[in-house]
C-alpha cells in the first residue's frame, strides 16, 4: 500500500480506518491503519485447500475466502512484517500452523476502487494446533475442501447464495501449479 500524499491528493472523507482520497479527478480509498493485507493459499498434508466463511458488510452476504488480514495493525506490533501477518492469520482464522511459506505475488484488489495490494503466501505442510474461527471481533467457518473437488464445492456454495472472493482463483492456480 502507498499512503504517501502526492500534491495532487485531497482528502475527501476519513474514518478511524479508511480515508477517501481524491488524486487527478479519480477519487479511491486507502487504509489508515494497516501498512499490508496477506491472503493464504494453504494446503493441507492430505492436499485440501483451507478456506473461511463470514460474513462480510459492504455485500450484505456471507463471503468464502482464503484465510486474510492485515499487517501492521496492531498496535504493539506497527512495523509487522507480511509474512509474521499471514502466520498469525492463519492461524487465528483457520487454527492452523504451516510448516512451509512461500511469498508469491502481490495484486491489486480493486484498483478502480482502492490502493489496496494482497500479498499471497503458499502455505503448505498444514498441522492442526489451535480452534481457529477468528478473534472475538469475528465469526469465521472454516472448509477444509479437497483440491481436486474445489470448482464444484466452490459453485454448490454460490448456489446456495454464498459470494466467492477472487483471490481464491489465484490461490487456486498457485497450489495446484505446485502440487
Amino acid at each position: 500500500m502507498n499512503n504517501n500524499d502526492t500534491p495532487h491528493d485531497e482528502v475527501i472523507a476519513e474514518t478511524p480506518y479508511l480515508r477517501l482520497v481524491m488524486r487527478r479527478g479519480w477519487s479511491f480509498v486507502e487504509r489508515t491503519t494497516a501498512s499490508g493485507v496477506v491472503s493464504i493459499a494453504a494446503r493441507t498434508r492430505d492436499d485440501r485447500i483451507v478456506l473461511v466463511e463470514q460474513y462480510r458488510a459492504p455485500v450484505d452476504g456471507n463471503v468464502i475466502e482464503l484465510p486474510a488480514g492485515l499487517s501492521g495493525d496492531l498496535a504493539d506490533d506497527p512495523d509487522e512484517s507480511l509474512e509474521t501477518a499471514a502466520k498469525r492469520e492463519l492461524l487465528e482464522e483457520t487454527g492452523y500452523e504451516a510448516a512451509s511459506w512461500r511469498r508469491v505475488i502481490d495484486l491489486v484488489t480493486s484498483s478502480g476502487l482502492t490502493n489496496e495490494v494482497a500479498t499471497i503466501f503458499v502455505a503448505d505442510d498444514l498441522e492442526k494446533t489451535g480452534t481457529g474461527g477468528g478473534d472475538a471481533s469475528e465469526d469465521i467457518t472454516v472448509h477444509e475442501v479437497p483440491l481436486d473437488e474445489v470448482d464444484q464445492w466452490l459453485y454448490r456454495a454460490q448456489e446456495a447464495g454464498k459470494l466467492i472472493d477472487s483471490r481464491i482463483y489465484a490461490g487456486l492456480y498457485l497450489l495446484k501449479g505446485t502440487s
